[in-house]
């Protein structure tokens, strides 16, 4: 891959930002493994189906602190 079609993946504090969050912000949403309580929250919850999917990715959300 050429430098110039490098994509940015943002990092800020210790989460991802920038356009790469979004869209895996989106797309866990619709693959239905993030959720809201109320559209109106500003968090997020982790979905019974997420936590299987994301153990499959290996990812250890032992780690999530509230």
């Amino acid at each position: 891959m050429k430098a110039t079609e490098k994509k940015t993946a943002k990092l800020c504090y210790e989460h991802i930002g920038g356009k790469l969050g979004n869209l895996l912000l989106e797309k866990f949403v619709e693959k239905g493994w993030l959720a809201k309580e109320n559209l109106r929250d500003k968090n997020f919850y982790i979905t019974e189906k997420g936590t299987k999917e994301f153990s499959k990715l290996g990812i250890d959300l032992s780690l999530i602190h509230s």
